[in-house]
């Protein structure tokens, strides 16, 4: 990655905004959808963060050579090689928020992700998120394993499972699914072979157990693009020191179909 994406609590905090015009105005909306405070003046001292829309190149470079030198983390419009930062495009289902970013190399593209997405995330994820929420202590004393809680959650979002996320009415299963009788959570082991180096030839199902698997057992040929698509806090060992003691979990045998 070249970016680290993350989310930023703006609510009651102050960002500088310097800049006049189309762009600028759409950036003070943003921020301000997000609870911030947008000033005009580079010299305050509590800032969270600035943004320049300056029109003038030279002017623009100037204000974000002053900001950063305040220590202040900078989004250059439109001049992406000044930028600390970038801003994706967004995709909003409050609480839920999915952004795309491009690393500030083409706002164009992300536009047109966000849209085609727009058509296919549903409007009702939000509230499936707060039941979610609403229900976590729940949620722990019926499962108060930590692996065995996630499995369960997982299985719930699974497609056609009682949380599947494009139901259409997924919100108002949550206390349905939790007064079912508990469901053990049996260990795997699977078999993956893949075709192509290229992770976007992954299949559906390829996808869904990267993303779901406790430990990957992988073959040294097994380039680490693909892998960089498994759970972040799943267990990574390589193929040879595979033993037949038995896991907990879902776990991944992979290798490259030769």
């Amino acid at each position: 990655m070249n970016q680290l994406p993350i989310f930023v609590n703006l609510r009651g905090r102050k960002v500088i905004l310097l800049g006049t015009g189309e762009m600028a105005d759409a950036k003070r909306r943003l921020y301000e959808r997000a609870g911030a405070k947008v000033v005009d003046d580079e010299n305050i001292s509590d800032a969270a963060l600035a943004v320049v829309a300056l029109e003038d190149d030279a002017e623009a470079g100037a204000a974000v050579n002053r900001l950063k030198a305040r220590g202040l983390l900078v989004n250059a419009v439109d001049r992406s090689a000044l930028c600390d930062y970038t801003t994706p495009a967004i995709i909003d289902r409050d609480p839920v928020l999915i952004a795309i970013g491009t690393g500030g190399t083409s706002a164009g593209l992300a536009k047109a992700l966000r849209q085609r997405l727009e058509q296919l995330v549903p409007a009702n994820l939000g509230q499936l998120a707060r039941r979610l929420s609403a229900a976590r202590d729940r949620i722990k004393q019926i499962w108060p394993n930590g692996p065995e809680r996630r499995k369960a959650i997982d299985a719930a979002l699974d497609p056609a499972g009682p949380l599947d996320i494009f139901f259409d009415r997924a919100e108002s299963n949550v206390d349905r699914w939790l007064a079912m009788p508990f469901v053990e959570n049996k260990s795997e082991v699977v078999d993956m072979l893949l075709a192509s180096a290229d992770p976007d030839d992954l299949t559906i199902g390829q996808a869904r157990l990267l993303g779901q698997a406790d430990q990957i057992y992988a073959n040294d040929d097994v380039p680490s693009v693909l892998l960089d698509r498994a759970r972040a806090d799943a267990e990574r060992f390589s193929l040879s020191i595979w033993d037949e003691r038995p896991p907990v979990g879902l776990t991944l045998r992979i290798r490259m179909k030769i």
